[in-house]
């Protein structure tokens, strides 16, 4: 037996599920074999050491999360958790993960403009009139309204999961404002800076020149091309879990970071108060959900938005990204039917495939799912950040059972799915690689070109056996490094 396995064989499990440092016999992927050698060698005060400075760095630098608990009277605010043994992915898999990302948010993209428009895809049957009419994020006041450059999803994160055969599989679609952009810019810098000599030596893809092609996506969907448009970026204000996120990017792209009440609506047009008056607005990259953009349009009581900021974006005087009204293509039950699209819009097979989902509208899936919910993962179809989800093969009797009266009762309002082996990758614990289970979120930028940043961000289940990598649960990070040869 090899120095890797016996120093690995007495504590980590690379059996029961498919690992990416490690094959069944211990014995490490050619393309891990850089992490692993400088890894295993580290003495645990050198480790322990470097773990000290990535985290002292972050609580330097503010990069936080807050996290909201019933069981807490204030929210925690903590850095993320990090981990710095990275992942790494082959040159040939990324090539695949970036063609099935480019060719599903193109696909997405044409649904959302369908639905808003001629609904080909309702006329010809291939999703139900009631599961977009009635959706939750479906928004009325979009129909009819031309978007500029035809571009609805301008930032995507598509998160992606690997089976026990290491087979990628779409998990879900975050289309209206996905966040962890800034987690994988900063852990990026991070890990160059900490572990120099092994991110030089691994020929590792840049994701140096991905702001840039965030700010181009951007600039692309100015009105009437503006060369020189005005980008704000529009938060809902400090209290918000992912505002370090709205501050990182707002400074990194060299855009406004502004809050409701910085923004007047005059003249069908947007503009920004600041000190030399009022200036017109281009372009708002929202951070804020749909209810809160314009009082006048969405929910009235919304302090966070732009009183008429729906009027000047009908009258072409304002790009919005994400558009209104894209939620309707994230939904959980409208995900089942993104490869139905792909063929139909693109005439093409999907190179990413979903995790296999039930309807529950549909009776003969719905009894089936009720049968059987203790092997089952089940979702309520409106939420994210994994609230409203029963996971069977950990639950209790009796969070199982209101499980199924509340599908009983509002069948439409869920989804169930699968219960996937998700992979692992060693994260370090107390100086010794343990394993835990990750996915992977795909950020895609939609401009005039599509650019999908290599490698994206990694989250980690950091609890032992959980498979919930969510940061509002709990989860952490690490950076994920995509080889260029």
């Amino acid at each position: 037996m090899s120095t890797a396995k016996q120093s690995q064989s007495h504590y980590y499990d690379s059996q029961s599920f498919y690992d990416e440092m490690f094959e069944k016999d211990l014995s490490v992927r050619p393309h891990y074999d850089s992490v692993h050698r400088l890894f295993g060698r580290m003495k645990h005060s050198e480790l322990t050491m470097r773990q000290h400075a990535l985290n002292q760095r972050m609580l330097e630098e503010g990069i936080t999360f807050t996290l909201y608990s019933p069981s807490q009277s204030e929210p925690l605010e903590r850095t993320i958790p990090f981990d710095y043994i990275p992942r790494v992915i082959p040159k040939h898999e990324w090539e695949a993960v970036d063609r099935g990302v480019k060719q599903r948010i193109q696909a997405l993209n044409r649904f959302v403009h369908d639905i808003y428009h001629e609904q080909r895809i309702v006329r010809d049957g291939v999703i139900p009139r009631k599961m977009i009419v009635a959706n939750t994020y479906f928004r009325p006041e979009m129909v009819g309204l031309d978007v500029p450059g035809g571009v609805y999803i301008t930032a995507s994160g598509i998160d992606l999961i690997r089976d026990e055969k290491g087979r990628y599989f779409v998990l879900e679609d975050n289309l209206r404002s996905p966040s962890g952009f800034s987690y994988l810019f900063k852990g990026r810098t991070l890990m160059s800076e900490l572990f120099h000599d092994l991110y030089l030596s691994s020929s590792v893809q840049s994701i140096e020149r991905s702001l840039n092609h965030f700010l181009s996506s951007l600039r692309s969907l100015a009105p009437n091309g503006k060369r020189d448009p005005l980008i704000v970026l529009l938060t809902p204000g400090s209290f918000n879990s992912a505002y370090y996120e709205h501050t990182f990017l707002a400074q990194q792209m060299g855009i406004h970071l502004v809050e409701g009440r910085d923004l007047v609506y005059k003249d069908h047009k947007i503009y920004l108060r600041d000190l030399r008056g009022l200036r017109q607005v281009d372009v708002i990259y929202r951070r804020i959900d749909d209810d809160f953009l314009d009082p006048l349009a969405f929910h009235p009581d919304s302090l966070l938005g732009v009183p008429g900021l729906m009027n000047a974006y009908r009258a072409g005087n304002i790009a919005i990204a994400n558009a209104p009204g894209t939620g309707v293509a994230d939904d959980k039950a409208v995900y089942a039917y993104v490869p139905d699209m792909i063929r139909y819009y693109l005439g093409e097979e999907p190179v990413l495939h979903n995790v296999p989902t039930y309807i529950l509208t549909r009776k003969e899936e719905r009894d089936y799912v009720l049968e059987h919910l203790e092997q089952l993962v089940v979702k309520e179809t409106s939420l994210s950040g994994g609230y409203g989800m029963l996971i069977g093969p950990s639950a209790s009797a009796k969070e199982i059972s209101a499980f199924a009266e509340a599908i009983k009762r509002e069948p439409e309002r869920y989804i169930a799915q699968t219960t996937m082996k998700l992979s692992r990758a060693p994260v370090m614990v107390d100086g010794a690689m343990t394993p835990r289970h990750i996915d992977l979120r795909a950020f895609a930028l939609m401009g005039e070109q599509t650019h999908v940043i290599p490698g994206g961000l990694t989250r980690v289940a950091m609890r032992e056996g959980s498979l919930v990598v969510n940061s509002s649960q709990g989860g952490g990070v690490k950076d994920t490094w995509v080889l260029s040869r």
